[in-house]
């Protein structure tokens, strides 16, 4: 039985080196507009902007805008427009991030999945070696069968 052999390439260092400068480009590019690190909590009090309230929040900045006599005193209209603008241009920039995010978790998923079913056949093989005491099995297979030792349960004092 051979093994499954689904991507066969590298990420040359030049490549690598380029990605990496240039996420440290977008990282830097965007410092001063990244200003959060919200908790869990504060992203749960938080108001979503999907598809459609990004229409609906466009639409009623619009109409305020045409409307004045309907703008309540204390709603800062222009800032409200900065706002949306941001959100708008991150929500464009957020779904670029997304799709590259997946196309980079598939194909790490399927590289290491090879990488884990090769080192698991080798590992079997050296596991039938030590089982046949052939000189040098032994010590590896020690070693690598240390990542499936089963841990001790602690026990609770009653």
């Amino acid at each position: 039985m051979s093994q499954e052999n689904l991507i066969s390439t590298t990420i040359p260092a030049e490549t690598l080196a380029a990605i990496n400068t240039n996420l440290t480009a977008i990282n830097t590019a965007l410092a001063n507009t990244l200003l959060f690190n919200l908790t869990a909590d504060e992203r749960k009090g938080m108001r979503v902007m999907g598809d459609k309230s990004i229409a609906f929040v466009q639409k009623a900045l619009e109409y305020a805008d045409n409307n004045q006599a309907l703008v309540p005193t204390y709603l800062d209209i222009p800032e409200a427009k900065k706002d949306f603008a941001l959100a708008h241009d991150l929500y464009s920039i957020l779904q670029q991030i997304n799709t590259l995010q997946r196309a980079v978790e598939d194909t790490m998923m399927v590289a290491g999945s090879e990488a884990y079913d090769a080192a698991l056949i080798f590992y079997n093989s050296v596991k039938g070696a030590s089982r046949v005491n052939v000189p040098g099995s032994e010590a590896i297979y020690n070693d690598l069968q240390q990542r499936f030792a089963v841990k001790p349960q602690k026990t609770v004092a009653k």
